[in-house]
């Protein structure tokens, strides 16, 4: 059985909760909105993915990290990330959410890669984030997250993912959560953000579920900036819980090349 190493270490003054599976190069994989590291345990145990150190950080106000005092915006979130990393030059592998800040990460620290999974492009592609916004910070605390957990739990009844994401939500921090909402909806309408995934100078790969992951659109921006992406078929946006062997062999191959 691989070990799995628990650690609370310092990122930027916030402490974070970090688990290290396996051994050799650093993989950093980065949860999405509302979500913890635990997400992506299950296509950790694709064979294609072994040989690596796994590093799973549950972001600060998720998963079994305290609360921060107040929630900050995801440009100073990512830049106390980078000074969490140094200079280690780990590949980056982030899911929605957590695909806009590998690639914020990258902006600021070396990297060897960025694997961008579902990570927000356009408007198109803000579905939870576009629905938490939808209240004000008081209201989401108060009755909006409870009405986000009923139906998540009851769309969890025919979808594994869903089951996963609402036991994550259960445990963020409601303030956390709903602005880290807002602002990415912001990004997302800034059309900046292909453009900024296409200037990192580092290799990068986008995975997408096809039909239902990223919205027709923001395919089509992946093409215009000529970002080499992949689609995986039949899936929606938690590709790598639907298409776990494709996903792990697109990923291992980056990996290979690349650190």
């Amino acid at each position: 059985m691989t070990a799995v190493r628990f650690a609370v270490e310092d990122a930027g003054g916030q402490a974070m909760v970090v688990r290290r599976i396996g051994s050799g190069p650093e993989v950093v994989w980065i949860h999405g909105l509302g979500e913890w590291s635990v997400s992506f345990d299950a296509v950790l145990a694709q064979p294609a993915l072994a040989g690596y150190t796994h590093v799973l950080p549950d972001l600060p106000g998720y998963g079994r990290t305290p609360w921060p005092d107040a929630p900050e915006p995801l440009e100073r979130l990512a830049a106390r990330l980078a000074g969490w990393l140094g200079d280690r030059r780990p590949a980056l592998i982030g899911h929605s959410m957590g695909g806009v800040l590998a690639q914020l990460i990258a902006e600021r620290a070396p990297a060897r890669a960025v694997i961008d999974v579902e990570g927000n492009l356009s408007r198109g592609d803000c579905v939870f984030s576009a629905r938490v916004g939808g209240w004000t910070a008081a209201e989401f605390a108060d009755h909006g997250l409870a009405a986000l957990l009923a139906e998540t739990y009851e769309r969890g009844r025919s979808a594994p993912e869903l089951r996963g994401y609402h036991a994550a939500m259960c445990v963020a921090s409601p303030a956390v959560f709903h602005h880290h909402a807002v602002d990415l909806v912001a990004l997302s309408e800034s059309n900046t953000l292909a453009p900024r995934l296409a200037a990192l100078a580092v290799p990068v790969l986008y995975v997408a579920g096809i039909p239902d992951g990223i919205c027709p659109h923001s395919r089509a921006l992946l093409d215009h900036h000529q970002i080499r992406w992949v689609g995986l078929a039949p899936a929606r946006h938690w590709v790598h819980c639907d298409q776990p062997g494709g996903f792990a062999a697109a990923v291992s191959e980056v990996l290979r090349t690349a650190i």
